[in-house]
């Protein structure tokens, strides 16, 4: 059984950073491509950064977080990073991790995390 468990939210100040982390279990990791997505109250959930782990590993990020966010991965740890820097009262969201296998959609999820950024 896939299991995705996100860590590492909380409350910060605009401007501060924050590191989310999310555990993977039940699959083999370094075959899939990890993404986070959030979804902020009222709003759709978006994409916010993925990481793809065959071909030349790329990343891709939203351009709302381009330059702010950087993810990566831990093949060995199984484990998926986002570090957040110079957050604003717009991120606030509960950020999501997701899970996709090779050619497919993101069909795993985990059960999110709240970040909050007071202004």
């Amino acid at each position: 059984q896939v299991q995705l468990a996100e860590s590492g939210g909380g409350l910060v100040q605009a401007g501060g950073s924050l590191r989310l982390s999310c555990a993977a279990s039940g699959l083999l990791f370094g075959f899939y491509t990890m993404g986070w997505f959030r979804q902020a109250p009222g709003k759709e959930r978006e994409f916010v950064a993925d990481t793809i782990t065959w071909g030349d590993g790329s990343t891709n990020y939203a351009d709302s977080v381009k330059g702010r966010f950087t993810i990566s991965r831990d093949n060995v740890k199984n484990t998926v990073y986002l570090q957040m820097s110079s957050l604003k009262p717009e991120d606030t969201a509960v950020y999501y991790c997701a899970a996709a296998g090779p050619g497919r959609e993101f069909d795993y999820w985990g059960q999110g995390t709240q970040v909050t950024v007071s202004s």
